[in-house]
């Protein structure tokens, strides 16, 4: 059925339990893994009149910040995926909106298939919050499985 399923993760613990779902189905069906870390776009500080609208990081320090943040939050699918004897492999995917570089990336490593957890915010939380899961099932041209 599906053969590599890509795993998207932002290190929260609502991503871990994507993260073993998509291994735990990966190991079921013979599939490899991919796990996607999607880092924002850097937003340099905005100054007004009098002060600092956006206290923020340098480049550098930015760039440092999150790929850190990117290695920790993939070494989670590492792991679950060795201890399953899943294949696995990681990319880090810069400067886009999440959703779209969850998508680009699917496409990009053709994965069959994209595993995905959600807080399952609906009606107004919803909408008010947006959701980078809605985004990804309405613009992936491959199945989402969405874990709750």
């Amino acid at each position: 059925m599906f053969k590599h399923i890509l795993i998207p993760t932002d290190g929260s613990k609502l991503a871990v339990k994507g993260i073993k779902a998509g291994v735990k189905l990966a190991k079921a069906l013979g599939a490899k893994v991919t796990g996607v870390y999607v880092v924002l776009p850097y937003v340099p500080p905005v100054y007004g009149e009098a002060a600092a609208y956006y206290a923020g990081y340098s480049p550098k320090e930015y760039k440092d910040m999150v790929e850190k943040a990117a290695r920790k939050a993939l070494a989670v699918v590492e792991i679950e995926a060795k201890v399953a004897g899943v294949p696995c492999a990681t990319r880090i995917v810069a400067d886009t909106p999440p959703w779209a570089g969850i998508v680009k990336a699917a496409h990009q490593r053709k994965c069959d298939a994209i595993v995905i957890a959600s807080h399952g915010r609906g009606g107004v939380g919803g909408l008010i919050l947006g959701s980078e899961t809605q985004r990804v099932l309405a613009h992936s041209k491959v199945p989402v499985v969405v874990i709750r």
